[in-house]
């Protein structure tokens, strides 16, 4: 005679562990790097808007569209130089 748990409850329990470990492989790959990044990806490599601004301020200096003072001044202002 069986009781109550029997055959029914027991495929059950391995279907509880099987999710488990599965569970725990998931956590286990994205806690070593390899989980989503939430970040969009045109934002994962453009530099900070100072740098950015500074150099396109470079490449205009470069190029010849700014005398120096134009450049020094604008330097200045964005807060890269003294």
């Amino acid at each position: 005679m069986m009781n109550g748990i029997g055959m029914g409850g027991g495929w059950l329990f391995g279907v509880l562990i099987a999710a488990g470990v599965v569970l725990l492989i998931i956590l286990l790959v994205r806690s070593l790097g390899g989980g989503m990044k939430h970040d969009r990806p045109d934002e994962q490599n453009m530099p900070s808007r100072s740098s950015s601004a500074r150099q396109l301020l470079d490449e205009r200096y470069a190029r010849g569209d700014l005398t120096t003072e134009e450049y020094q001044e604008r330097i200045r202002v964005l807060g890269d130089g003294t």
